[in-house]
C-alpha cells in the first residue's frame, strides 16, 4: 500500500487517472481517500486523497493517512515553481532534500533564518535514480503534447506557505541567499516530510513537475495549461515510484500472507516421558508432585 497526495484537483486527476478499481474510503474525520490499484501495476495499492494548499493541511493529512493505511510510503505528487533557468516546463523534480524555509528570527538586519531540512530516504533515492537512467516510466506518456519527452532531476526543493512569483521580492532572496541549492519551490513538502520524520521515518517522497518559472509569468503558463502536462509527467514517475516503494502491505499494517510460507506459531515446547508441558514435576520423600511451574 502506497498513499499518494495532491494539492490540487488537476494534480489529483493526473494520478486518478492512472487507477483502476477504485473505490471510495471515508475517514470518520471526514476525509475522502481514493483506494484502488495502478493500471501498470495491478499488485499495487494505492491511496489517494486531497489535501488543498499548504504545509499544515499536507502534514495533518499525510498523519492521518498514515495512521490509517500503514502504507510503506508516503508520496505527494503535484506541479512546482522552477527557481533554476537550466529546468524547462514540464520537467520533474523528485526532492532529495525538502526545506522548510520560513522558519527564521526577526531582527534588526532582517531575517536570520533557522531552517529544518529533510532528506530523501536512501532506498527511495536509489530507486528514484534507477526509475531516472531506466527511462521506462515515460512510455505510458502520450506522444503528443507539450514538449519533448520530460526529463527528471533529483535536487532540493524548498517548500513554504506562501505562492512565490517573483525574482525581486524579499521571499525569492531569501531562498537565492540561504537557500541556493533548491531548483524549485512549492507549498506542501515539508508538512510531508514532516510526518513521514513522526512516523519512524518512513519514507516520504515529493515528485513535481514543473508549471513555471516563479518569476513574475505563473498566469501566463497557467493560462497556456502548463499545469496539465506538468501534473501529468509528476504522476507518471509517482507511479512507477510507487509500485517500486511498495512493500505489499494490505493497508492495515500487515504484509500480505505468503501461502508457501506457514504462519509462525511461536515457540514449541514437547513433553517427554510422562511429563507435562508447563508442569513442574516435585519429588518429596517419594511422593511425586505436579506443580504449577513452567518449564
Amino acid at each position: 500500500m502506497i498513499v499518494i497526495l495532491t494539492a490540487l484537483d488537476i494534480e489529483y486527476g493526473a494520478v486518478r487517472a492512472r487507477m483502476t478499481g477504485v473505490e471510495q474510503r471515508s475517514h470518520r474525520a471526514g476525509t475522502l481517500f481514493d483506494v484502488g490499484t495502478l493500471d501498470d501495476w495491478p499488485g499495487c495499492t494505492v491511496a489517494l486523497a486531497v489535501t488543498g494548499m499548504g504545509n499544515i493541511t499536507a502534514a495533518a493529512l499525510a498523519e492521518r493517512a498514515v495512521a490509517e493505511f500503514s502504507p510503506a510510503a508516503i508520496l505527494f505528487v503535484g506541479v512546482a515553481g522552477s527557481l533554476r533557468e537550466w529546468l524547462q516546463l514540464g520537467d520533474v523534480i523528485v526532492a532529495d532534500k525538502v526545506y522548510a524555509y520560513q522558519g527564521g528570527r526577526s531582527v534588526d538586519e532582517g531575517l536570520l533564518s533557522r531552517p529544518r531540512a529533510w532528506e530523501l530516504s536512501h532506498r527511495a533515492d536509489q530507486i528514484a535514480r534507477s526509475l531516472k537512467r531506466d527511462g521506462t516510466w515515460s512510455r505510458s506518456l502520450p506522444a503528443e503534447g507539450q514538449g519533448n519527452t520530460p526529463r527528471v532531476h533529483l535536487g532540493p526543493i524548498a517548500a513554504g506557505d506562501v505562492v512565490l512569483d517573483s525574482t525581486l521580492s524579499d521571499v525569492a532572496e531569501l531562498l537565492r541567499k540561504s537557500y541556493n541549492d533548491a531548483v524549485a519551490v512549492e507549498m506542501e513538502s515539508a508538512g510531508l516530510a514532516l510526518a513521514g520524520h513522526l512516523n519512524e521515518n518512513i519514507p516520504a517522497v515529493t515528485i513535481r513537475g514543473i508549471s513555471d518559472h516563479a518569476g513574475g509569468e505563473k498566469d501566463g503558463t497557467d493560462r497556456e495549461g502548463w499545469q496539465g502536462p506538468a501534473s501529468r509527467n509528476a504522476a507518471a514517475f509517482a507511479v512507477a515510484l510507487a509500485a517500486a516503494l511498495d512493500d505489499g502491505r494490505n493497508g492495515e499494517g500487515r504484509p500480505k500472507e505468503d501461502p508457501a510460507v506457514p504462519p509462525s506459531a511461536g515457540p514449541t515446547m514437547i513433553a517427554r516421558d510422562n511429563a507435562r508441558v508447563g508442569q513442574q514435576i516435585e519429588v518429596n520423600h517419594g511422593t511425586t508432585n505436579f506443580g504449577g511451574g513452567q518449564w
